[in-house]
């Protein structure tokens, strides 16, 4: 079972599933106190879980700059010591935040912004070199991002990036970034079963990119727990589009949707998460979904998925049954 993927047109092998570390950040703050991160971290724990999704083939580990204002990035340097030629690492821009008071305090699109955060992530993560390069503004407009390109082609050039790509939901941006720069290889985008987007795996194709899956397990609603979360975690006081959680728990429209279909996702005796990953394996052969893990248990569940691959066909259709009314319909709320 083919395990690897490619990293668009870059060439880069990597692992089929990579490791979002957003969650191994532990807290981040906004205005009005609104938590960016996923509450409070262990560590220790998240090494433990680096080292076991390494263990199980993971070679893609996705961060961002921002990501507990930093602290991700140097958990996953921590972690990662002596094995960073064994790895690809991507990591993003375009995000201001504080260290010392671990708060979010606005954006950066700028030339300039984009050479200053590398060398910050560069020393964060203690390697000499990012092999993605993502711009984390994901309704910047087009004209903003494209001044980027020349920037991050020089940086490419330098050797301190190998590829580059745009952290965005938006199929025309997408496609001009790529157009517009030889060494954009990939776009990363919410992509789950409950929320597909057609149009951006049409740019893939068209412009041999990787797809990037963020939220591949909606926020943690595809794993089927039902436990709260506390205060400091995003899902707890939930912005306008975490649209899976309220008050800090699922909300009763979208479990049962994930009931409608939970049979069909664990018909050849996975987990519901990862029929879920499955799905987006079956999806496209330009996925790479980056499911996130802060402990080694969720390691050892997403990861092995790997064991299982893509979904079936007939169960990938008999979702897709299912799911054919209800794709970008309302949900009650």
């Amino acid at each position: 079972m083919t395990t690897t993927r490619t990293l668009g047109r870059s060439g880069i092998e990597v692992s089929a599933l990579g490791l979002g570390c957003w969650a191994i950040g532990g807290p981040l703050w906004g205005d009005g106190g609104q938590p960016f991160g996923w509450g409070e971290v262990d560590d220790d724990e998240s090494i433990r879980t680096i080292h076991r999704a390494l263990d199980l083939g993971v070679t893609l580990f996705d961060t961002a700059s921002n990501y507990g204002a930093g602290h991700s990035e140097r958990i996953l340097g921590r972690a990662l010591a002596g094995r960073r030629d064994q790895v690809v690492v991507a990591t993003k821009f375009g995000n201001v935040s504080e260290e010392a008071t671990r708060r979010w305090i606005g954006t950066d699109a700028t030339a300039a912004f984009a050479v200053s955060s590398l060398e910050e992530s560069l020393r964060r993560l203690g390697t000499d070199h990012v092999d993605l390069y993502q711009l984390h503004l994901n309704d910047l407009p087009a004209s903003a991002a494209l001044d980027l390109v020349d920037t991050l082609e020089g940086l490419v050039t330098q050797g301190k990036i190998r590829a580059y790509g745009w952290s965005t939901d938006n199929p025309a941006s997408a496609r001009a970034f790529a157009e517009a720069g030889p060494h954009c290889a990939a776009v990363q985008h919410d992509q789950s079963v409950f929320r597909d987007n057609p149009a951006m795996f049409a740019v893939c194709d068209a412009l041999d990119l990787a797809s990037l899956n963020r939220g591949p397990l909606a926020m943690g609603l595809l794993t089927g727990s039902t436990r709260a979360v506390g205060a400091d975690d995003v899902r707890g006081r939930a912005p306008e589009w975490l649209v899976w959680f309220r008050d800090g728990r699922p909300t009763p429209e979208w479990s049962a949707r994930l009931e409608l279909i939970r049979s069909a996702l664990t018909a050849d005796g996975r987990t519901l998460a990862q029929g879920a990953l499955g799905w987006l394996l079956a999806r496209s052969p330009r996925t790479l979904p980056i499911p996130g893990c802060r402990t080694v248990a969720q390691a050892e569940e997403n990861f092995g998925t790997l064991a299982y691959g893509p979904l079936p066909a007939d169960a990938f259709a008999e979702v897709e049954r299912l799911l054919a009314d209800l794709r970008g319909a309302p949900v009650d709320a």
